[in-house]
């Protein structure tokens, strides 16, 4: 029975396995149906297109979107020792650390002007101090401690208002000789000195300074600092709270003295016991404690009590972001007000591109009315703070229905905020070289702005990637005026992009062009925890760094932002809130913000030597580059210039010259014939689309050409240099020099000829001898340009302080006129003109003319107008003596210029300075080394 039950079992489970397996294999051969393969498929197909569309709603609808990023907005918190409005308790007396006024009775007897000894030219701590100056405009003559002293007076007036060192022990170790010179200065004029001392040694030490009550200490490590809030120096500085960590400082100096004359400006707190590194803690939740410290002096004030001269010691550099600005405060005390400047900051933050970027990186409602709270709270600490917002309306609309709605709302509370225009479509101007397809642009603008009633702010107008604006593209400008009636805009391009410290503003065709600032804030800078260098950098720029300084250095401050820094982790607000925080918790500036076209007339006031510019070349600047017009090339540039001075015979050079068949001149100038005059004259106002437009356009045959212009008054210009290194720092510079007593006299007739009054009025000899400051205008003006082009090394050496020697080419005037073709040989070589030509086949003495002339194909003679080589009654024996005796410091200086370029010393010079001949083979222009010394930015060197 058992046995049966049991075999029946084996075959009931073979036959269901056999059952299972053949349904198996059923299944199987079922998978491999073409039909069932194609159902299968596309039922997957059907699938993955609910999928997307059920993700494109999702994501369209852009709350669902947003919500997935993974956001850290940071809060501002800004601690500070007081609150920054009043009434609320604050830890110092508002009312008691008002800034310190600093002035005194020697105030009009200095020029606003620093004297700043360095160890070299290259040293790190003497760049910094001289970029701080730059960048807060402050005028400054550099030298090299160790050397003789420059002249410190003039005319009984002082011409520096501090002294800085950076190395103090250079002043402490002058020879008696020079300290005696500087020390009497000091006393005389009432100024102080200013000095940092260099860490002498690795460990802490102690000494004391020679000739000084003082003792000085050095510390590796240093815990924290504060200041002083009853110093008398401070100024800009308001003693905010306990600094830690203290930047990049890596060893202090203290000060320590019982001497009633010293008093503290700033103190740090040093260790009494070894530190023990975090990593060394026994976890992290039982940090190493904090070490006992003692409170020592860092920045030290000597009110001059103990030997007639105030002083100010710095225990550091400018590591330290709080000593650049006690850096402002000591030169203001020392140079009792001199070096002081005002207490009020301009601000102005544009955001660019309010309607354009990549959806997912747009604003959304939430972001509009945090923005309108976030310029409320900036109003509270900023009067008159408003956002102003650039717009391209084509890109109004262009984001998913969340993005749009946020834009709807933007236009809800558009009085909120000021308006200025960008181009319809955010195209860059430089590429469109049509005045009317730009006027076009911005005519759909204009028209999206009056239907959608934008409050606009005056006259102001920005330019995508400030393409356009410099290096300047004249149809902007003249579409800007035509459509908008623009007076003011703004660029980060000029001079250059970088330093930031070195932009400037200028005025061009009757528009305003202002400095603008960035902030760390791009279109792809919009994560606080994904900021390029992280985090850690923006707190760094903010909290004395980057932001900060230029807050500090900058009246007139008008910052670039972008539409997406609004949104997501909205660090534009953040970034500024904290610094406008941190700047009234440190510094007694006060910020207010004031519509672009009146901060535009602000910024020129308080500097209006800017508002010429300085044209530069674009092909020298990757970035200029990028945004100049492609039908436009620096190959329309002149490769040499003849600078002159006048009446020395450069016409003629010119028009031999222009013989060379490889070489081009301008065309003439209506207005100024063959001398275009661009760098001496209202000309240059004009552009260098102007000037570019008098050279012939670049050929296509590949074969070299060398475009030179001509203009004679470009010798002793007073901008010439400058404005000419600025735009053609590789070229050739050609001067022609002849005796300066026959230069003059040459002057004075040609004068005559064109009749001018002082000229017919007056003899030779009474306006050589004409006092200039008792002289009427026109004597006077006539007796400068008579006399002042012959101070030739006085000249020269302005142009030497720019240009390499190689780059300078002197011609011997009389030369020119005696030997034409020799000169014109030597010259063609030096200037590596190729191919080579022999003037001697195109020149030839004329007799009846008295000098060379051109001679064309047909063997006939081309001569000089009948204006020139005219011959004029000698000159009187009176004059001649008053002349020579006049010019003797300036040709013995020419003399010796002569011998170190290696030129040999012309025949003429010889005879003026009653010399004998001398042998000075000259040396190959190749071989005369450049000794121009670097020099770092100095708008007050010169």
């Amino acid at each position: 029975m058992s046995t049966s039950t049991s075999r029946g079992s084996l075959i009931s489970d073979d036959v269901n396995g056999r059952r299972r397996v053949a349904k198996g294999h059923h299944i199987f051969h079922s998978f491999l149906n073409p039909i069932f393969v194609f159902r299968l498929l596309l039922a997957f197909l059907l699938l993955s297109l609910v999928s997307i569309l059920a993700l494109g709603y999702y994501v369209s609808t852009g709350r669902h979107y947003y919500a997935t990023i993974p956001l850290s907005r940071p809060v501002v918190n800004v601690p500070c020792a007081w609150p920054q409005t009043r009434g609320q308790g604050p830890m110092w007396d508002y009312g008691k650390y008002l800034p310190a006024v600093h002035e005194g009775k020697a105030q009009l007897r200095l020029d606003p002007r620093a004297l700043l000894f360095v160890t070299t030219t290259h040293s790190s701590l003497g760049k910094s101090l001289a970029e701080w100056l730059v960048a807060n405009r402050i005028r400054y003559k550099l030298e090299v401690a160790g050397k003789s002293l420059p002249v410190l007076t003039n005319e009984g007036k002082g011409k520096f208002g501090v002294i800085i060192f950076e190395n103090f022990y250079q002043y402490l170790h002058m020879d008696s000789w020079h300290r005696g010179i500087l020390d009497k200065y000091c006393r005389e004029y009432q100024v102080g000195v200013l000095g940092f001392l260099a860490p002498q040694g690795e460990n802490v030490f102690s000494s004391s300074l020679p000739g000084f009550p003082l003792s000085v200490e050095l510390y590796s490590h240093v815990l924290r600092a504060e200041l002083n809030p009853e110093s008398r120096v401070l100024r800009i500085t308001r003693p905010g709270d306990v600094v830690s960590p203290l930047g990049t400082v890596q060893k202090w100096v203290t000060f320590r003295s019982n001497h009633s004359t010293y008093k503290p400006v700033e103190w740090v707190h040093v260790p009494l016991e070894p530190l023990i590194p975090f990593d060394q803690a026994k976890s992290i939740s039982d940090p190493p404690p904090v070490p006992r410290s003692e409170q020592k002096i860092s920045v030290l004030l000597d009110e001059g009590q103990y030997d007639g001269i105030p002083r100010i010691l710095f225990g550091a550099g400018l590591g330290f972001w709080l000593h650049h600005l006690l850096l402002l405060d000591g030169m203001s005390y020392l140079s009792h007000g001199r070096l002081s400047d005002s207490l009020t900051r301009y601000l102005l933050v544009d955001i660019d591109d309010i309607f354009v970027g990549k959806s997912g990186f747009r604003l959304i409602p939430p972001d509009v009315l945090e923005l309108v709270e976030a310029q409320r709270r900036l109003q509270s600490l900023v009067p008159g703070f408003r956002f102003n917002l650039g717009f391209s309306g084509g890109f109004h609309h262009r984001g998913t229905p969340y993005e749009d709605e946020a834009e709807d709302l933007l236009l809800y509370y558009k009085d909120e905020f000021w308006w200025f225009p960008h181009m319809w479509t955010h195209m860059q101007p430089h590429s469109v070289d049509n005045i009317t397809a730009l006027e076009a642009h911005m005519v759909f603008n204009k028209q999206f702005a009056v239907e959608q009633g934008l409050p606009m702010n005056g006259s102001y107008a920005i330019a995508p990637h400030h393409s356009g604006v410099y290096p300047v593209h004249e149809p902007l400008y003249e579409a800007w005026k035509s459509v908008w009636g623009v007076e003011v805009t703004a660029t980060e391009e000029y001079p250059h992009l970088r330093p930031p410290r070195l932009r400037r503003g200028f005025i061009h065709n009757g528009i305003k062009v202002l400095p603008r600032q960035t902030c760390g804030l791009y279109t792809h800078t919009n994560l606080y925890e994904e900021f390029p260098g992280g985090k850690e950098k923006l707190e760094e720029s903010i909290r004395g760094g980057e932001l900060f300084l230029t807050l500090v250095s900058n009246r007139v401050n008008v910052f670039m932002t972008h539409m997406s820094n609004y949104a997501l982790d909205r660090l534009g607000s953040y970034v500024f809130e904290s610094a406008v925080q941190f700047l009234r918790c440190w510094t007694n500036l006060r910020l207010e913000t004031r519509p672009p076209l009146q901060l535009a007339d602000i910024y020129f006031d308080l500097y209006p030597e800017e508002q010429d510019p300085i044209w530069g070349n674009p092909c020298q600047d990757k970035r200029h580059l990028e945004i100049w017009s492609k039908n436009k090339s620096c190959e329309r540039l002149p490769n040499f210039l003849i600078i002159g001075p006048q009446k020395t015979g450069t016409t003629a050079l010119y028009s031999f010259l222009s013989i060379h068949p490889a070489i081009s001149s301008n065309r003439d100038s209506p207005e100024t014939f063959e001398e275009l005059q661009f760098f001496s004259g209202k000309n240059y106002q004009k552009g260098i689309d102007w000037y570019m437009s008098f050279f012939p356009p670049p050929a296509n045959d590949n074969e070299t050409r060398y475009l030179f212009e001509k203009s004679a008054n470009y010798f002793d210009g007073t901008l010439v240099p400058q404005r000419v290194h600025a735009l053609l720092p590789s070229a050739h510079l050609i001067t022609i020099l002849i005796p300066p007593s026959k230069r003059a006299y040459s002057w004075y007739h040609h004068q005559r000829v064109h009749n001018d009054k002082a000229a017919l009025e007056f003899s030779f000899h009474e306006v050589i001898t004409a006092n200039p400051r008792h002289a009427p205008r026109a004597l006077r003006e006539l007796h400068n340009r008579i006399l002042q082009p012959g101070m030739y090394a006085h000249h020269l050496e302005r142009w030497l302080a720019l240009f390499p020697p190689q780059q300078l080419h002197l011609v011997d005037g009389e030369r020119l006129k005696s030997d034409p073709i020799l000169v014109l040989n030597q010259l063609q070589t030096e200037l590596k003109i190729r191919p080579f030509f022999d003037y001697a086949n195109h020149l030839k003495y004329v007799d009846q003319k008295g000098f060379y002339c051109q001679v064309d194909s047909l063997n006939k003679t081309k001569c000089l107008g009948q204006g020139k080589g005219r011959n004029y009654p000698p000159m009187e024996s009176a004059s001649l003596k008053f002349l020579r005796e006049y010019y003797q410091p300036e040709n013995t200086a020419l003399e010796k210029l002569f011998k170190r370029l290696g030129y040999p010393i012309p025949s003429w010079l010889e005879e003026e300075l009653g010399t004998e001949s001398q042998n000075n083979p000259q040396i190959p222009a190749e071989e005369i080394s450049n000794n121009v010394s670097s020099h770092w930015e100095n708008p007050g060197s010169q």
